[in-house]
């Protein structure tokens, strides 16, 4: 069962998250697995998606924004597109898309999606209910670090994205396989403050600095010893007794279930009706005419739409022409 773990260390002002995500991130790799137009994705492509899964989660759950959180790597290699999208319920959906064939032995984001550092990640809040003329808010960085060379994980984009956007230090371990995908995230909050851990304490010039914070360096350097092998095998209460023995954490309720991280999908038919009728009544006919019927797939979960002549002719009849939705059908 796929779970997220949250986490304070008492007293100082860094908290932590884990995410293990099992069923859930299986599902989303089943799903592709069972599209006979794309089979599975390569093994760097499943670690990548995985990685991006696990981290939007995270990501999604220390900001409790009400809403959906896109996370999308754009790049110029094999991987033109991969999208994590996580819901403010933790529901969760991923998915890539590949241009040409991918290396069994490639590792890293450099061969997969930055191949001439045109490379970007993108984070994306759409709010669940907007008000008039409120847009998205998105935020970009490259996939290169701060003199201009090419990172090699998703977690130093991430660390540098997070760093730019809430001026926080943070520490990434993400790893994924064909079973788990999982991530942990240790954070500095605010020391200074009205409400804060140290407010009327005198709290040191440089603890509320980029880099100088000595309780979060000291926990920084203890998540970063986690292992790929370790983060990917062992349950969450052995992981934080090995990295933080020493340590006294308050932590918080396990979210699981349907409490917890899920695959879920929102595609739905009235979504697609709405995309074709975007495309015109015109477009929508020359491909009845040239293929019988008009079949849309999720890229998601794999659904297929499927609309006949008769569908479409409902799709753009004037609305004053359908029959009211309370009508009875004899």
């Amino acid at each position: 069962m796929s779970e997220l773990h949250k986490f304070l260390f008492d007293g100082l002002p860094v908290r932590g998250m884990i995410v293990r995500l099992t069923d859930a991130w299986t599902e989303i790799l089943s799903r592709r697995a069972a599209n006979s137009e794309t089979g599975n994705y390569a093994p760097a492509v499943r670690e990548l998606l995985g990685e991006m899964a696990a981290a939007g989660v995270l990501m999604q759950s220390n900001i409790k924004f009400n809403g959906a959180l896109v996370f999308q790597i754009q790049g110029d290699g094999p991987v033109k597109l991969a999208v994590a999208e996580v819901q403010s319920d933790l529901s969760l959906r991923a998915t890539a898309t590949i241009t040409s064939e991918v290396a069994e032995d490639v590792v890293g984001l450099t061969p997969l999606v930055n191949v001439n550092g045109g490379g970007r990640c993108a984070i994306t809040l759409d709010p669940k209910s907007r008000m008039p003329g409120q847009q998205p808010y998105q935020g970009i960085v490259p996939l290169n670090g701060e003199r201009g060379e090419k990172l090699g994980k998703l977690s130093e984009v991430l660390e540098q994205y997070m760093r730019h956007s809430e001026q926080l230090d943070a520490t990434l371990v993400l790893a994924a396989n064909d079973e788990v995908a999982a991530g942990l995230l240790i954070q500095r909050m605010p020391v200074k403050g009205e409400n804060n851990l140290e407010a009327g304490q005198g709290a040191d010039a440089g603890d509320d600095e980029m880099d100088l914070n000595e309780e979060y360096n000291r926990i920084s350097t203890l998540a970063s010893s986690l292992t790929r092998d370790e983060l990917l095998t062992l349950d969450v209460d052995t992981i934080l007794r090995r990295l933080f023995w020493e340590e006294k954490l308050v932590r918080f309720e396990p979210q699981q279930g349907e409490n917890g991280p899920h695959f879920a999908c929102s595609c739905s038919r009235e979504r697609v009706s709405t995309m074709l009728r975007g495309l015109g009544e015109e477009e929508v006919r020359s491909v009845l005419d040239e293929r019988g019927s008009v079949e849309v797939g999720c890229e998601f979960c794999g659904q297929q739409y499927v609309y006949d002549t008769v569908d479409a002719e409902q799709l753009f009849k004037a609305p004053s022409a359908q029959p009211p939705a309370s009508a009875n059908i004899q």
